[in-house]
């Protein structure tokens, strides 16, 4: 069993044949100046096919810079899709085209094997929109598409899910930073096992210095210097991506090049080092404050794996987090298939720093496989109800005596569609700085901590900041005071905006041709109002009952009236499906 693995870039193409589950490579091509040496992607692809084709070809995976919103999730190329990715071309102007070269390309020599898009973008479709949005003219930019999307998905993924297990832990249960540094470059912030926070934009040209990309520019100063140098948009665009970076503060876009001439007193050189390293430590800083601290800090890429100098440089001075490099570890280092991740900090630090080896292709061809393989039919899968949740309180047994009395117990008023939960006849206040809510419903029975769960409407009303979380996850989360009849409970953590999910048997999990732990999207068809909700969690276990739920806010925007459904959305003939690893069952109580 072998997959093909296709990356198309403006003047090359890099191809391999691999088996996603053993790692075993069977062949790949390096095919450099196309257009001058080689007419076209087409004529790249049909001298290297005797190569890649020597072995069964199960599919073929194309790496595709930018997915838009549009697509979030690997998909099987058909037409249609083709049709939609060139209509993403403005939003990728350097990248798309050579994608979408290659793709036809493929698509004319084999005909006959599942062609699948894995998107750079698609990782980085769980960003909050306080992440991705710019603060431009909202309603302008949203019609243009403008927002961030970020990129280098599939390496972030890759080492996110290996640092995990080397921690041996669910990745979802790690707040990790993830520094992909070589040509390109970008940092990613995970939290629940999702990315939160990335540097990299509506282009791959924002955030860190890169070999010959500027990274982050004040735009004031993009005007002031396109003026002075009498530069339009295009040769302003040539300028950004072509010559700036460490090309353009030192002349060479390669580090090991700048390190030497640093070593012999080259200003330039030593410059250009430092403004690239402050300018990821920067934003490991800022990643850090995003998540509230950080469990791990991951390198890779080319120079995350093997600049030893950099690697020191950039880990300087985060004492603060509790992380200590150890020197030798780091000068050691060598990451191989075999040895794949590396610790560079200290036994003591309370942060790991990590090398970790990244597999791009590897990663493609594992999910390209997952959508060719096939999922359910959608066409015959029953519509999944949706039930709203309403703000509410889950209490421990001592809460609830606090609130209402010693040897008080609820009063179950109405059952829930979950097997054993009920709306209880009691009512609570909650109190935050800004105001307070009365009337706040209780689920019981009560549980091991108690959870208060608000929609963003709330937030904003009480003058709090409640994170998304699974429920049960109290993780960095903030408290907020309940007040009852008999007294007041002032809760340290546990105040939460619910992430939405869907509850399954087994047996559902099965028909819908998920698993525990998978984030789906979910079509909802009202009147008017037609929704897709992305990023939906499912939740799996024997004594669930299938019900899909969302908050009151997600409610209101698409109008949902009683009796409401949804449907998994499609990828060709699949559920389109982000694959999370499920090892620890963290689950819903």
């Amino acid at each position: 069993m072998s997959v093909v693995v296709i990356n198309c870039g403006s003047t090359s193409l890099k191809a391999e044949r691999i088996d996603p589950v053993s790692g075993e490579r069977f062949a790949s091509v390096h095919v450099e100046r196309i257009g001058e040496e080689v007419p076209d992607h087409g004529a790249a692809l049909a001298a290297s096919l005797d190569r890649l084709l020597d072995g069964s070809v199960e599919v073929v995976g194309h790496r595709v810079v930018h997915g838009g919103d549009r697509f979030t999730a690997p998909v099987r190329i058909d037409p249609d899709v083709v049709r939609a990715l060139e209509a993403l071309v403005p939003l990728a102007p350097l990248h798309n085209p050579a994608n979408i070269a290659g793709i036809r390309a493929a698509l004319e020599a084999l005909p006959d094997v599942p062609h699948v898009a894995v998107f750079d973008t698609a990782v980085h479709a769980t960003l909050p929109r306080r992440a991705h949005t710019y603060a431009l003219p909202f309603d302008r930019a949203r019609a243009q598409g403008i927002r961030r999307y970020g990129f280098h998905g599939p390496s972030h993924a890759w080492v996110a899910e290996r640092a995990a297990e080397w921690m041996q832990a669910d990745v979802r249960d790690l707040r990790l930073i993830t520094c992909h540094l070589g040509g390109g470059c970008s940092v990613t912030a995970w939290e629940n096992g999702a990315s939160v926070e990335t540097s990299m934009g509506l282009t791959p040209l924002e955030g860190l210095v890169m070999a010959s990309r500027s990274g982050d520019v004040d735009p004031g100063a993009l005007i002031a210097f396109a003026r002075a140098e009498g530069l339009d948009l295009d040769g302003l665009d040539h300028v950004l991506n072509h010559e700036s970076g460490l090309q353009g503060l030192a002349g060479s876009r390669d580090l090991r090049d700048l390190e030497a001439r640093a070593a012999e007193g080259d200003d330039a050189a030593r410059l250009a080092i430092g403004v690239f390293a402050h300018r990821v430590r920067k934003y490991i800083g800022a990643y850090a404050a995003v998540l509230g601290g950080v469990d791990a800090i991951v390198m890779t890429g080319g120079i995350g794996e093997n600049a030893v100098a950099m690697r020191q440089r950039i880990a300087q001075r985060f004492e603060y987090l509790g992380l200590a490099l150890d020197p030798e570890r780091n000068a050691d280092a060598r990451l191989s298939d075999a040895s794949p991740v590396a610790e560079l900090s200290t036994e003591r630090s309370r942060t790991k720093l990590l090398a970790v080896k990244t597999d791009e292709n590897r990663s493609i061809a594992m999910a390209a496989l997952k959508i060719a393989r096939g999922g359910a039919d959608i066409a015959a899968l029953p519509p999944i109800p949706v039930k709203v949740s309403a703000r509410h309180v889950h209490l421990s047994p001592d809460h609830v005596e606090a609130l209402f009395g010693p040897g008080y117990t609820l009063t179950p008023r109405a059952p829930l569609g979950q097997p054993g939960q009920f709306v209880c006849g009691e009512r609570v206040t909650i109190v935050g700085p800004k105001s307070r809510i009365e009337r706040v419903g209780i689920i019981g029975p009560p549980r091991g901590a108690s959870q208060v769960e608000i929609s963003r409407t709330d937030e904003f009303a009480l003058g709090v900041d409640a994170p998304v979380r699974l429920s049960g996850d109290h993780r960095n989360t903030p408290g907020i005071t309940i007040v009852g009849p008999k007294g007041e409970v002032v809760l340290t953590s546990g105040l939460i905006c619910a992430w939405r999910h869907i509850h399954m048997t087994p047996a559902d999990a099965e028909q819908y041709g998920v698993q525990h732990g998978d984030h789906v999207e979910v079509e909802l068809d009202t009147d008017g109002r037609d929704l897709v909700f992305r990023d939906v969690m499912v939740r799996v276990k024997d004594s669930y009952a299938l019900e899909m739920h969302i908050d009151t806010d997600e409610a209101n925007a698409a109008e949902l009236g009683r009796n409401a459904t949804g449907m998994l959305v499609p990828t060709g003939a699949n559920v389109r499906v982000t694959r999370r690893d499920t090892r620890h069952d963290r689950v819903d109580p």
